[in-house]
Formats: structure tokens, sequence, C-alpha cells
């Protein structure tokens, strides 16, 4: 297919493309801001593969838990479709998130898996409909471009959570904390506010800091810099987290970030889960560990910053809200995220 022709078609995915774009500018994001209607018993949610391919019978788990909770689950056209790595072609994919956006009886999206694929499709959805009809989107890794283009663009929130490959195989022989985690997209799907209480980790930055949670995957906020999906950073609680990068590669993603200012006006730093790989040849291996890697780039920055947070590629991956105004709390003892019911 030539290029042109490809282009036309994804642009042909998008209902309503003669009307003005749904977008908002860093001030009006904040005065934008709403969450989409919590769910209830009998609410239709829907399921689709945006990134790498899923089998059917490997989101059964997920299913069934979503059933357990009361919900009605749809499959989108996109589940055991397969095109290389994606859940199907560029436009199979835009084409089936775009179908579940416009349609106004699903109240949520729940993303299959990530993976990679978003970032190739994000320009060819239209998320007009949600202006009229929002509906919570769910997912995290490659999902990151999902929920920060859908904050940028509309101030919508959104959930940053495990997905259907995360689900176990067998509620009952799962552990408490894996339980725990799954629990926590329900609870943030019925409307329970956010909450979270742990142990201070060591190199914490003390202090208070209120603000708009944002934030993903580090690696994929890097590839958004300087794009129409860039997160503005300014009074924001920033949440970082990534796996499978070398330290060198962790420290430049960092740089990235400070370069492009996203560090310097923050409310609050949380760093998540940052899996790394060991350098190749052991005489070459990075002279920096994370929190080094961290701390060096906020030399100048005085507001709260917490490491070890559950959240990231890991076991303890809890749900967190993405846009919703939020209270980090860092002492020598704890810290506390508490979801504020509005900006103070």
């Amino acid at each position: 297919m030539e290029r042109t022709d490809f282009l036309k078609q994804l642009a042909a995915l998008s209902i309503g493309t003669s009307l003005p774009y749904w977008g908002l500018s860093a001030m009006e994001e904040e005065a934008g801001y709403k969450q989409p209607p919590f769910l209830k018993q009998g609410d239709l949610i829907a399921i689709t593969s945006p990134a790498g391919y899923i089998t059917k019978e490997e989101i059964i788990p997920a299913v069934l838990q979503l059933e357990s909770w009361g919900l009605r689950v749809q499959l989108g056209a996109t589940i055991g479709k397969r095109a290389g790595s994606f859940g199907g072609t560029d436009l199979e994919r835009a084409a089936d998130l775009q179908n579940l956006i416009n349609d106004p009886s699903i109240k949520a999206i729940l993303c299959a898996r990530g993976g990679y694929g978003l970032i190739r499709i994000i320009d060819a959805i239209n998320f007009h409909p949600l202006r009229r009809h929002p509906k919570w989107l769910i997912g995290f890794s490659d999902v990151t471009v999902l929920h920060a283009h859908l904050f940028r663009k509309t101030g919508l929130a959104s959930i940053h959570s495990k997905m259907c490959n995360s689900f176990p195989d067998n509620w009952q022989k799962a552990d408490d904390l894996q339980k725990a985690t799954i629990l926590s997209i329900r609870d943030l799907l019925f409307g329970k506010p956010m909450q979270f209480e742990l142990p201070s980790a060591n190199l914490n930055r003390p202090g208070v800091g209120v603000g708009q949670l944002i934030g993903g995957n580090c690696k994929t906020i890097e590839s958004i810099s300087g794009s129409e999906s860039d997160l503005h950073t300014r009074g924001k609680i920033l949440f970082l987290e990534d796996t499978g990068e070398y330290l060198y590669s962790i420290d430049r993603m960092f740089w990235n970030i400070k370069r492009s200012g996203k560090l310097e006006h923050l409310a609050g730093l949380i760093i998540g889960g940052f899996k790394h790989k060991a350098a190749e040849n052991p005489a070459e291996e990075f002279g920096k560990n994370l929190q080094e890697i961290v701390l060096e780039k906020l030399a100048d920055c005085s507001y709260p910053v917490c490491f070890d947070f559950p959240v990231g590629h890991q076991k303890n991956n809890f749900a967190l809200k993405c846009g919703a105004w939020v209270q980090l709390e860092v002492n020598a003892a704890q810290v506390r995220l508490t979801e504020l019911n509005s900006a103070t």
C-alpha cells in the first residue's frame, strides 16, 4: 500500500474530523479536568489490543474476573488478531479503538496488553466523542502514550494499571499481593479514592506536594517528548517506571526529561519500579545506581521525591488514576499519596 493511501485510510477512521479538535492548553488541562462516571453493576467494559497481540484464550482469566465484579464484557475486533508483533494491522487497531470510543454504551476500555504499537496509531484516533460520553481507558507500559495524549488533549482522567496478561490464571491460587493489585483496578473503576501509605525508602526527599498525578513508562515518555502527546508537568506530581533498560540508558532518559524542562517545576516526583539490565561487560557497568541517577538531576529542585513506589513492571503494580488531584507527603518514616476531592 502506498503511504498516502495508508494515511488517508487512517484519517478516515476518525469520525467528525471536520470539527475543531478538542484540545486544551497546559493551563486549560487543569481547569478542564474531568472524571468519567464511575462504573456500576451491569455496565459494559470492552477489551482491545491497540499494541501487542494476545489470544482469546489468554484473556479468559481477565474476562472471568471482570464478570465477577458484575460487569458485562465485550471483546474488541483485535482480540485474537495478529500482524507481526501487533494485535492486528495499524488500520485494524485504530479502527477497533475508535469504534469502542465512539460507542456510548461502553463505559470503560481495558487494553489487553502492552508491548509496542500505540504511537503508530495515536494520531489517527479522534477523542472528540469522549467529550459527550467520557469513559475510562485502562492500561500501562506502552499505553502511557494513550494516557499522556488523552490528558494533554482532553484533561480526562484514566487508569494506569495492570492489563489482561497480568490477571492470574487461577484466582484462588493467586497470592494476596497479586489479588490486591487486580482489585485496585476495580476500586478505582467503582469510585474508591486512591490512598497509599508505605514505608519511606532510602534517599527519599521529604516534603509535601499537591498537584495532578501524571506519568507512566519512562522510555515511552522520552519517545513522545516534543510531540502532540508530550506531557506538561508544571505543578504536577510525576510518576515514572521502566524495565529492561541498562543503567546508562536510564540515565539518558532522565537527562532527556530534565533537559526538556519536565523536572523544573514539579509538585512532586514518584519513582516506581526500574528493573535494569546488567552491562554485558562488567567492566563497563555504569557508575551510578538509580537513586544517584535521579537525584543528580534534582540538585536545584526542592519538591518531595519518593523511591520504590508500588507501580511498574512488577507484581506490586497498583492502579493509579492519571489526572487526579493528589497530595504527596514524604517524611523519614513513610510516604502517603492521597487523592483529593478538588485542588487545594
